[in-house]
């Protein structure tokens, strides 16, 4: 996980705002909002995890939602197999679908 992934989730953890290069995280009466180059990627919550290309299926998308998944939804993953893009999730592997509840 690159440093900046872990100083997102630990934004996120505690509760914090945080911005660096192009992430960016909002916390918003207890749900964090997850940005990266100003498009919407991931929301946060208690029991929850919701995620988002934002409009752009790249590497670095990919690995700031994996990050998440590690943190958030452990057992999940986003890849891509033939430029299409998948989750595992705990019950199977599915399409990726922008805005998908992990």
């Amino acid at each position: 996980m690159r440093q900046i992934e872990s100083q997102m989730n630990q934004a996120i953890r505690s509760g914090s705002d945080f911005r660096k290069d192009n992430t960016e995280v909002v916390n918003i009466r207890g749900n964090a909002f997850v940005y990266l180059h100003g498009n919407h990627i991931a929301t946060v919550s208690d029991d929850s995890l919701q995620l988002f290309d934002g409009g752009w299926r790249s590497n670095t998308t990919k690995s700031r939602l994996n990050a998440l998944c590690s943190e958030f939804a452990t057992g999940c993953g986003v890849f891509q197999k033939n430029f299409e893009w998948f989750i595992n999730t705990r019950s199977g592997t599915v399409d990726f679908d922008s805005g998908v509840t992990v």
